[in-house]
């Protein structure tokens, strides 16, 4: 019984039970830290590399790790062969998020909060939001990805996918969105991003694969290896939260209003763009590792992007730098949640029974 509720709950064990808490807890922590010890995230923010935080990246790589393990590399050939995956995952992360988030925003940014925010700052708001739906995730997906017991391969080729369409795609759908000519994408940031997040992790866990499968055999490597890493992706997770918040608590405690006002309609976009993908995947009857993924990928964002793009774009004091950064303080949260839905909508897909 208490096997079958672990797995029901995507391998997370006792923290999956108390996730919240345990997610609650780091935030607070967070900001308490970066008001009450200084010195700690002004000198973790020293360690940083085109807009790209080391410490944050080193506990990526842990989250990462467990996942790309289960990466056979026989399996990524196979995973280019299904291809109605990659249709779902490049058709709402190019052609509906991006505009789903520019109206979206400019609803709530020009209607509905109007009269808590100056039409200049909701310009700027507007903008950092479109760089945030602009930007699908390149990093966090395998965290989520792993969390949902979604294919390792498949989420690996999605990424691939998704970050070419990048390096195209996204400087005209910003352009032409925020009306702006120049946009700098900062391939500096893009492609230490890559190289961070997908090319060590995964040469990462495919030495330490081939290694412990070739000293110890494979069924050491199914049945006690990996298990050694059931916990890793989650405390790496809540590690990170204590990090972004710590170097975010000035600016949460300076602008509560705003910053709760802009969460609003990035949380909803985020649940859009998830479900979207999800039922989409259902109704063409992919398997629940492949749906959650491609939900997941086009819900999350490439932040480190975003926030780059908008400071050198509007500068580090704009509304559009601040939207992005909200836009890291949102994800995580919001994102736990979809996992959690995710996994307990696992009985939707058939096969997985």
């Amino acid at each position: 019984m208490s096997n079958k509720k672990t797995e029901n709950n995507g391998g997370l064990g006792f923290f999956a039970k108390y996730l919240t808490v345990w997610v609650a807890i780091c935030i607070i922590a967070g900001v308490i830290i970066g008001q009450v010890l200084p010195i700690i995230p002004e000198t973790l923010s020293r360690f940083e590399y085109a807009k790209v935080s080391i410490p944050v990246a080193i506990l990526i790589w842990l989250m990462i790790y467990p996942m790309m393990l289960k990466i056979d590399f026989s399996s990524i050939v196979n995973a280019t062969k299904k291809p109605k995956g990659l249709i779902i995952t490049c058709t709402t992360n190019w052609l509906i998020k991006p505009f789903t988030m520019y109206f979206i925003a400019a609803f709530f940014f020009y209607v509905v909060f109007k009269q808590f925010i100056p039409a200049e700052l909701a310009k700027d708001y507007l903008a950092g939001a479109v760089l945030l739906g602009a930007a699908p995730c390149t990093a966090m997906v395998f965290v989520w990805s792993h969390l949902t017991k979604g294919d390792a391969a498949y989420t690996l080729v999605q990424v691939a996918v998704n970050d070419l369409i990048l390096l195209i795609a996204f400087t005209p759908i910003v352009a032409f969105l925020l009306g702006v000519s120049e946009v700098v994408v900062p391939y500096e940031t893009l492609f230490l991003s890559v190289v961070l997040f997908v090319v060590i992790p995964l040469a990462g866990g495919y030495l330490s694969r081939r290694y412990v499968i070739k000293s110890k055999g494979q069924e050491y490597f199914d049945n006690v290896f990996i298990k050694k890493f059931d916990n890793t992706t989650i405390i790496g997770l809540l590690l990170t939260l204590v990090i972004i918040f710590s170097f975010q608590g000035e600016i949460i405690l300076n602008n509560p209003l705003h910053i709760a006002l802009i969460a609003v309609p990035l949380t909803i976009q985020t649940f859009l763009i998830f479900f979207l993908a999800y039922i989409w995947s259902k109704a063409w009857k992919l398997k629940h590792d492949i749906a959650a993924p491609a939900g997941m990928i086009g819900a999350s964002n490439f932040f480190e992007l975003a926030v780059a793009v908008a400071i050198s774009l509007f500068g580090l004091e704009s509304g559009a730098a601040l939207a992005t950064v909200v836009g890291v303080l949102v994800e995580v949260p919001v994102m736990l949640a979809l996992v959690k839905i995710a996994n307990n909508t696992r009985h939707w897909f058939a096969e997985n029974n």
